[in-house]
């Protein structure tokens, strides 16, 4: 079926105008400016009149946890997807931190079949995981088809670990060699375990150390020596390098420079729950925010911002991750870290960061970076993933709004002015809303 959509705002990695855009399964068919010729409109087996509404292309969200398999009772492919085209997100890359993990080259093959027959309504690309004796599985991908793969430098949920020593330095050689870039989650565990060691001293035990200690036991100084590690591995091999959710301006000034993407060795991602001008205040923040790495300050969302505006940082992932309210109201630290984004990430940021931008790093970004092919523009042939956001009157985003298994959203309370009215992915409409 052809679907015209027209009396739109276009916003794609071409800019921002009023046109219109017709495809169908096999992709975009044509696009243009202003208003459709009568001829188009007769070639159209569903006519949208987008009443000036903005139209991009769908996200790529190339950080998410969907929780499947091993832990369906906080989310699954089904249910998380469908938060993620909500979202207008119609791609996403599954984290390896799994149960099991992803980390054999059977597990992901298993996972690729698992999120063929989830019935999720997105496009779902597993990654895998490099944990030690990783080489093995390394050695029999098939580099045309892995667009990255992930390592924990510095552990996390599902407690995976990295390679180290020389093994850590083949991971890198055989990467630079096969150009698959590595993802990686940047913390260093020596100096999170003496942070939470002293806090423990201080205030008596694990679950008695306040949520508000984990940004400084989850530090500044642990993330900067990780990335800088990881940094000067990718220089010294030649591996192309992508640090995960980026949360301070020290590794934005010290590693990361404001350059195309397409020109960089290093890129970087940030979250929307680091770039947010409310979260990045202390008190704004509850257990509901307890994430890895932590949320730091002003001046850190400040920094981030502006760094996406230059180049320095090139993607927005969200770093889904959902997990039961009761598991993050445990006492201390032991609340579990991850909140489940994907649902509200993109009207969120638009209330501080503007459409175009945002697109331009969830949708150029993913496709210079990894090689994926989502759109980035409206062009004919282009695959038709589609996304529809309209301005309305301001509203509160509650916790009965949260798609996601868990239930729940870290962004309750907040007032939007943006929602997603129709999402497309290949052409088919898999996500709506009565406006």
């Amino acid at each position: 079926m052809k679907t015209l959509i027209y009396n739109a705002v276009l916003t794609d990695s071409a800019g921002t105008r009023h046109g219109w855009v017709l495809f169908d399964h096999t992709g975009i068919l044509q696009s243009g400016t202003g208003e459709p010729a009568p001829c188009t409109l007769g070639w159209a087996d569903e006519t949208v009149d987008a009443e000036g509404a903005s139209v991009i292309p769908g996200l790529a969200d190339t950080h998410v946890h969907f929780r499947q398999p091993g832990m369906e009772h906080k989310g699954d492919m089904l249910t998380e997807g469908r938060a993620a085209v909500a979202g207008g997100v119609t791609t996403v890359f599954d984290m390896p931190n799994t149960r099991p993990a992803t980390t054999t080259v059977e597990a992901l093959e298993e996972k690729r079949m698992l999120a063929a027959a989830s019935g999720a309504p997105c496009r779902i690309i597993p990654l895998l995981g490099v944990v030690p004796g990783a080489m093995k599985d390394l050695r029999r991908l098939d580099p045309a088809s892995t667009p990255a793969v992930k390592m924990f430098l510095g552990t996390s949920t599902g407690a995976m670990t990295s390679p180290a020593g020389k093994e850590l330095e083949d991971v890198f050689r055989f990467l630079a060699d096969t150009r698959i870039p590595l993802i990686v989650h940047a913390e260093d565990n020596d100096i999170i375990a003496r942070n939470m060691a002293d806090a423990v001293a201080r205030y008596g035990s694990v679950e008695a150390v306040p949520v508000s200690m984990h940004s400084v036991i989850r530090s500044r100084e642990a993330c900067l020596r990780s990335s800088a590690a990881a940094v000067e591995l990718a220089h010294r091999f030649g591996t192309r390098l992508h640090i995960a959710h980026v949360s301070t301006a020290d590794e934005v000034r010290e590693l990361l420079a404001p350059r195309p993407t397409a020109s960089k060795l290093v890129t970087a991602e940030t979250t929307p729950l680091y770039l947010d001008p409310v979260l990045c205040h202390a008190e704004a923040r509850t257990c509901r925010h307890k994430v890895n790495p932590a949320i730091k300050t002003e001046a850190d969302a400040t920094a981030l911002r502006k760094a996406l505006a230059s180049g320095a940082v090139d993607t927005i992932g969200t770093d889904h991750a959902p997990h039961l309210l009761s598991e993050k109201e445990l006492p201390g630290m032991t609340a579990m870290s991850g909140a489940p984004s994907v649902q509200f990430a993109l009207p969120l940021m638009l209330t501080y960061l503007p459409l175009g931008l945002i697109v331009d790093k969830m949708t150029a970004g993913p496709r210079t970076i990894f090689g994926i092919d989502t759109p980035a523009e409206f062009t004919p042939g282009s695959r038709a993933d589609i996304a529809v956001i309209r301005e309305t009157p301001e509203y509160t985003i509650a916790d009965s709004d949260a798609i996601s298994r868990c239930a729940w959203t870290p962004f309750a309370g907040r007032t939007l002015r943006h929602k997603i009215i129709a999402t497309y992915v290949g052409g088919t409409k898999v996500y709506g809303t009565a406006e």
